[in-house]
């Protein structure tokens, strides 16, 4: 065989592995289907300003460790996510917070905010949830779930609250502080080069094939290395034998706009049914940009359609048990691993493609 690992898919899980398997001195082949590297957290330079192509990737972790290693190969800024959302013509704070409650409600202290939510709850008469509506209602009451939760959850899923499952919301966490910082992670930030950059040393040694769709060569590419990581879709590579599984989608409309600041702030969500996108990302805020021009991108979401770039999976009961039966054939498989958010069908935040790419390494390597 030419090649140890033959990786299918440049994303960030992908790009760790190859990364690792150089360094203990194995020979990696990464392909690519599309026409650049880094996955869905590809950046594209424009104008000096790093625009988030598939959607904002704001790097989060508590993990000492892979904030470490991502510090190996970028240098972070100190960006903190503080999203707004737009409710009309109101503007509220996210997470919800005491700057959100004394905004709706004009009050000041966080016993008045939790009085308040507390009767609204307790006014609903909601023991058992049918649905989602009727979770996030017991959770954060009437007036935050109808400004702040119910157009953009169902902008989100295409379906009206009462016909999602109550699962989909677990929790809704709130904050009676005056603390806009959206994660609670230790650290967070953006790679002040980009993100394509940051994979771009994580390549650095490897051969790396684009605009190659391993599933349309597979026979000629299995013949070239010992083993496979595959972090492509799970039910593609067996080719839906199964069924198909289900995912969310999103479109993006990016333009640049003739002025210095759009929005003042780099997430600006759009919670009215009515507004058709349920975002609008301003990229330069992410870096602090002072270009004379900005560019921005709305966010339309979707249903999967075969085609389509999958972005987020439906994790419900029907679709668990499905991909449970991939799952099982995948582990059955001697030659091919599986990893990453399509190959594992769940939604992972980056720290948690490290992590189980390092994990991987440390069990293969």
């Amino acid at each position: 065989m030419k090649y140890d690992y033959l990786i299918v898919g440049a994303g960030l899980f992908g790009a760790v592995f190859a990364r690792e398997a150089a360094g203990k001195g194995r020979k990696c082949l990464v392909v690519e289907k599309r026409n650049h590297i880094a996955g869905n957290i590809y950046c594209e330079e424009i104008h000096g300003i790093q625009v988030h192509r598939y959607g904002a990737h704001i790097f989060h972790t508590s993990d000492k460790k892979v904030w470490e290693y991502v510090n190996e190969f970028a240098e972070f800024n100190h960006y903190i996510n503080s999203p707004i959302a737009r409710y009309r013509d109101e503007l509220y704070n996210l997470p919800f917070n005491m700057n959100t409650f004394s905004k709706m409600w004009g009050i000041v202290t966080p016993r008045e905010a939790r009085d308040i939510i507390a009767a609204q709850i307790a006014d609903l008469h909601i023991t058992e949830p049918k649905n989602l509506e009727e979770q996030a209602l017991s959770l954060v009451g009437r007036d935050v779930y109808e400004k702040l939760i119910k157009g953009y959850t169902e902008k989100q899923w295409g379906r009206d609250c009462k016909e999602l499952p109550s699962f989909i919301i677990r929790r809704l966490p709130l904050r009676f502080t005056y603390d806009n910082n959206y994660f609670n992670d230790r650290y967070q930030g953006i790679p002040v080069e980009g993100y394509t950059r940051l994979v771009e040393k994580l390549l650095e040694g490897t051969e790396v094939r684009l605009n190659t769709d391993y599933l349309e060569h597979r026979e000629e590419l299995n013949g070239l290395a010992d083993k496979i990581i595959y972090t492509g879709m799970i039910d593609q590579y067996y080719d839906y034998s199964l069924g198909v599984l289900e995912y969310r989608s999103v479109r993006f409309e990016t333009e640049e706009l003739e002025t210095e600041n759009y929005q003042g702030n780099a997430v600006v969500n759009y919670t009215e049914r009515e507004v058709p996108y349920t975002r609008i990302i301003e990229h330069k805020h992410f870096a602090f940009g002072t270009q004379p021009t900005t560019i921005i991108s709305r966010e339309y979401s979707s249903e999967w359609k075969k085609g389509d770039e999958p972005y987020y999976p439906v994790n419900n009961d029907k679709n668990d048990s499905l991909y449970a039966q991939y799952r099982a054939m995948a582990d059955r498989e001697e030659r091919v691993i599986f990893g990453g958010r399509l190959g594992s069908y769940k939604y992972y935040d980056m720290d948690k493609v490290i992590a189980a790419a390092l994990e991987l390494c440390g069990k293969e390597l």
